[in-house]
């Protein structure tokens, strides 16, 4: 079995990281795979670390029919089973090379953000016409895919973004190593969050609420992790002024992070604000650390975490409800401890890596064998 994967993306986010992860388990499991991307973009430069086989592209317009010849060069020449993208807008491109040299070899691919655009036009049943299967992440994207596409039920299938239980398993980490990085006291409740500077992610209902707890907890600090996207610069720095002129001296900034299973064990409560996500994979994450959590109500997390089990859920956009919901976890340390063990349970059972993985690669025989 021959895979070509497709993400066209010149971000850095959970799109192009679960890319690469499917891909590198792909590999370990001794299938051949090849990444198609564009030249340059970050996901190509993490590709290449990683020893992933790549063929490039330059994304501009002035270059699209030399894309189309490049691409259907490549599914002829190296001779590819299946293509999956991770990213629908490839389709633009990977259809009509396909079309190009008549090649009937089965389409997947993930729909990872949801979408309020209706995509029933001719030019868009052409594209969805060929796609053999429609990976959705989440109940709500499937539903999603349903009301804005012409794809039938048929042929969508929920897989979710897996999770390496085995890397993200609190019992295999030194909580303190972190802890000490930052000169975090072990008698501090370190209450985080693990999201790219983007609007819309909850900073600032993050802050907010971490205002309204400082005030009355002396021991709390608070955590925010990750990185600006490509362009989103200014909203990082946003969100940086705004910590200061709320005078929070106990929040810590720390940038991308690639250790982002030891950042998680130094947690105590994890909190996931976006106002809509599609899944949220730092979330499945923090399930799989048995961290206790506090989420928005919204979207994908409903897949993830479950209200009073593993998580308390938030109205969306309101920190004085974020802030109570987190003030129960923080009094309460026997709800968090049934919280973690819960938490762990959940991850395991549902999201699991090879869980997504086994389940990937039967519906890629499965297409294949009746091609």
């Amino acid at each position: 079995m021959k895979i070509l994967y497709s993400c066209l993306s010149e971000s850095w986010g959970g799109m192009e990281m679960i890319t690469l992860t499917f891909v590198k388990e792909l590999m370990k499991r001794n299938l051949s795979v090849l990444l198609l991307c564009i030249e340059g973009s970050r996901i190509h430069k993490e590709a290449i670390k990683t020893n992933i086989k790549t063929h490039t592209i330059k994304i501009a317009p002035i270059y699209y029919f030399y894309n189309l010849i490049k691409i259907s060069k490549l599914i002829k020449n190296e001779k590819i089973d299946l293509i999956h993208t991770q990213a629908s807008k490839d389709l633009w491109l990977l259809v009509p090379a396909l079309k190009i040299i008549g090649s009937n070899i089965p389409l997947v691919f993930t729909k990872q953000v949801g979408s309020y655009i209706i995509k029933k036009d001719f030019l868009h049943n052409f594209l969805y016409k060929r796609v053999n299967k429609a990976f959705a992440i989440s109940s709500v994207i499937k539903k999603n895919l349903l009301q804005t596409t012409s794809l039938t039920e048929d042929k969508i299938v929920i897989v979710y973004n897996g999770v390496d239980t085995k890397k993200f398993n609190p019992n295999n980490l030194n909580r303190d190593k972190v802890r000490e990085e930052f000169n975090i006291k072990d008698e501090n409740i370190l209450i985080g969050m693990l999201a790219r500077f983007s609007p819309g992610k909850g900073h600032e209902e993050f802050l907010l609420a971490a205002k309204i707890l400082s005030d009355k907890f002396s021991n709390l600090k608070f955590m925010i992790v990750g990185e600006a996207s490509r362009g989103e610069d200014e909203y990082a720095n946003q969100i940086k002024i705004m910590s200061k002129n709320l005078n929070l001296d106990n929040v810590i900034f720390t940038g991308f992070r690639e250790d982002t299973n030891d950042i998680l064990s130094a947690m105590d409560i994890f909190v996931f604000p976006s106002h809509a996500e599609a899944f949220g994979i730092a979330l499945a994450e923090a399930l799989s650390m048995g961290l206790p959590s506090v989420c928005a109500k919204a979207d994908g997390v409903l897949d993830i975490a479950v209200d009073g089990e593993t998580s308390l859920l938030f109205e969306n956009r309101n920190y004085s409800d974020l802030a109570d919901k987190l003030e129960r976890l923080i009094l309460n340390k026997e709800l968090r401890g049934k919280f973690s063990i819960a938490s762990r349970k959940r991850a395991l059972e549902l999201f699991d890596l090879n869980i997504t993985m086994d389940k990937t690669i039967k519906i890629y025989k499965e297409l294949i064998s009746n091609n």
